[in-house]
């Protein structure tokens, strides 16, 4: 039994406790200050004429200092430390700046740490920031597995680890590999260039891909310097080009800093001990009969359940990743985003994110990864509409539903018309006419790593990609038939590119190099697009789909789809096109009706591609025309 003269000792200590400003927590010493240390700055750097920066700075003792500026017309806001004292926002105030050197000065009772923050003016050409359309033909590049131009690279410091024999280690692919490659671009018929993530992702030995980021303000040195990146988008500016860069708003990679000292409690939606893994189905986002709780995996679990997942719904949060988009688009002058895990995120996010960039680089595109087969699910993403009162601002997804749509018909054996029933749904979309469509990309198994697909069925993907309406995407090595399964398969060396590499005794940049199959390949896919750049009918005009069945289909690219061949002056300079696709391995003998179509009144059907040139016959009354359709071919005409 406790004595009352106890019971009233233990009470008062326990009310000390609780107060913790009496008793036995009063007694304990201060924590003694810490000099402040600034080991880091986000960003690095920023630009007058631009909207005021929130630095985010990494240190020491941070907390309970003060900050200050040693500028010409730039303040201090307001700042937030952590309650560690390792991070520091600060909010500047640069309206009425003009370019100079700031220095940054972080001080309390112990001392001070200061750091230079170069604020520049911005260098603006005619040639940055134009965006990308239909008109244009995108090179998918996986930096790492493309050419190594710069051997030097291969073994950054702390990167010891790297084995270039490995499926999914770092090959040695660079920034300098590309840019010594942009011939062989060109000669292809490509106009933009997008790079998988550029983030320096070390020390992972196997983040090759840039998926991992553990620095979102750096480039990984696999790849070379920031200034080897911003030369590369020069090269490609210079030859009238543009360059797209993979950002990714929705993660960082597990040994990212932050992910063991967040800058706030809620910098991630869970820890790596307690978090959910992000579920793949997105069904639940566009029903709006869903309860929220149904999507919450999709919008706050992990990636994987590895890669830990950004809490966008954090202000903080958001402002850092809009200004990281904008540092990176003013930094290498990038024409275009190309936006990773696009339904992870939350919708108010991403139009705060447009809103900002396109209210700066008005031109800028951007394209959604929303990887479903459903246009119902893919075009609830797309921007210029209002979807549960917010419009994401995303210029264009990729078209998912076709590229499903074009491996279940052209390898899997669906009917042509499963082509015509997925263009059917452009009417879900705002802008159908710009989605960007493609037949392979570097998370999907190569065309010719399915199961029975031949040659023959790559070229009719190539064909559709060029005539089809939106702007057609190339993975890297399809263009000259490269094999792969799944991943990491499909992310195989390109042949020619690494001169240590096994396939060395190829070189695919160039026709002598090539062996028959993949100059066969070149070849076919370089007419088809450089055919397609020299008509505009065949990048911007619309598409009407007048036959298909099981193994044909038929559609014309024309300025007007509401009109046929007049005869007129006016008319007769309109370039309209009718393409005629068999995938059937027997001819086919179609009879086509033109009645009501952008083909009634047309006379003359001129062949312009070797695939087939049988010629057209019209029936005697007009009203329907008879082509003879090769085995595994394509038809292009020109309609008079």
């Amino acid at each position: 039994m406790i004595s009352r003269l106890r019971r009233v000792a233990l009470a008062g200590l326990f009310m000390a406790l609780a107060r913790g400003s009496t008793g036995l927590l009063a007694q304990q010493p201060a924590a003694k200050p810490v000099v402040p240390v600034i080991t880091k700055v986000d960003p690095p750097n920023w630009w007058v004429n631009l909207p005021a920066p929130m630095l985010l700075v990494h240190g020491e003792g941070l907390n309970g200092a003060t900050v200050r500026v040693v500028a010409h017309g730039v303040t201090v806001a307001k700042q937030q430390a952590s309650s560690n004292g390792h991070w520091l926002f600060i909010w500047l105030v640069t309206a009425r700046a003009s370019p100079q050197t700031i220095k940054i000065v972080v001080r309390n009772i112990a001392g001070q740490a200061s750091r230079d923050f170069p604020l520049s003016k911005r260098q603006i050409s005619e040639k940055q920031f134009q965006g990308f359309s239909p008109a244009d033909v995108m090179y998918l590049i996986m930096t790492d597995r493309f050419a190594n131009g710069d051997a030097s690279n291969d073994h950054p410091a702390g990167t010891r680890e790297d084995d270039q024999s490995a499926p999914r280690g770092w090959h040695g692919g660079d920034f300098r590999g590309i840019e010594q490659h942009l011939d062989y671009l060109q000669q292809l018929g490509v106009t933009t260039v997008w790079t998988t993530p550029v983030y320096d992702n070390t020390p992972s030995p196997q983040a090759y891909h840039g998926y991992s980021a553990t620095d979102m303000y750096a480039v990984d040195p696999h790849f070379g310097t920031l200034a080897d990146y911003q030369h590369l988008a020069t090269a490609l500016h210079q030859r009238g080009m543009k360059i797209v860069l993979d950002t990714v708003p929705n993660h960082v990679g597990p040994n990212h800093p932050w992910v063991m000292d967040e800058p706030t409690p809620d910098w991630f939606h869970g820890t790596p001990a307690h978090h959910s893994a992000a579920k793949e189905d997105f069904r639940s986002i566009p029903d709006p009969h869903a309860a929220p709780l149904a999507s919450r995996d999709v919008i706050q679990g992990w990636f994987a359940n590895l890669l830990p997942d950004l809490n966008q719904e954090n202000p903080l949060v958001a402002t850092y990743l809009i200004q990281n988009a904008m540092w990176w688009i003013e930094t290498a002058g990038l024409d275009g985003l190309r936006l990773d895990t696009f339904p992870y995120v939350g919708r108010a996010f991403w139009h705060d994110f447009h809103a900002q960039l396109h209210s700066i680089y008005p031109h800028l595109t951007t394209v959604g990864e929303i990887f479903n087969p459903d246009p119902t699910i893919t075009s609830y993403f797309a921007g210029g509409v209002a979807q549960r009162r917010i419009d994401t601002g995303l210029d264009t997804p990729f078209d998912f539903p076709m590229y499903f749509a074009l491996r279940d018909v052209l390898v899997h054996g669906a009917p042509m018309n499963r082509l015509e029933d997925t263009l059917r749904q452009d009417r879900l979309y705002p802008h159908p006419q710009n989605l960007v469509t493609f037949f392979g990309n570097h998370d999907t198994t190569r065309f010719l790593g399915e199961k029975g697909a031949t040659v023959d069925e790559l070229k009719l993907a190539f064909a559709l990609l060029a005539t089809m309406r939106g702007m057609p995407q190339v993975y890297s090595g399809d263009e000259i038939a490269m094999q792969g399964g799944e991943d990491p398969d499909n992310r195989r060396n390109f042949p020619g590119g690494f001169r240590d590499a096994k396939d060395a005794k190829e070189n695919a940049f160039v026709s002598a190099g090539r062996t028959p199959l993949e100059q066969e390949t070149f070849a076919w896919a370089s007419t088809l697009f450089i055919f397609r750049k020299q008509h505009m009918v065949l990048q911007t005009g619309e598409q009407q789909n007048i036959f298909a069945d099981d193994s044909a289909f038929a559609f014309i690219r024309t300025p007007d789809a509401s009109r046929g061949c007049s005869g007129d002056d006016q008319d007769a300079k309109a370039e309209r096109f009718l393409i005629v696709i068999n995938k059937s391995a027997q001819p086919r003998q179609l009879s086509i009706n033109t009645q009501e179509t952008a083909a009634e009144g047309c006379l003359r059907f001129d062949s312009v591609l070797n695939g087939n040139s049988n010629p057209i016959q019209r029936s005697k009354d007009g009203t329907t025309m008879d082509v003879l359709l090769n085995p595994s071919s394509i038809g292009l005409y020109r309609m008079h």
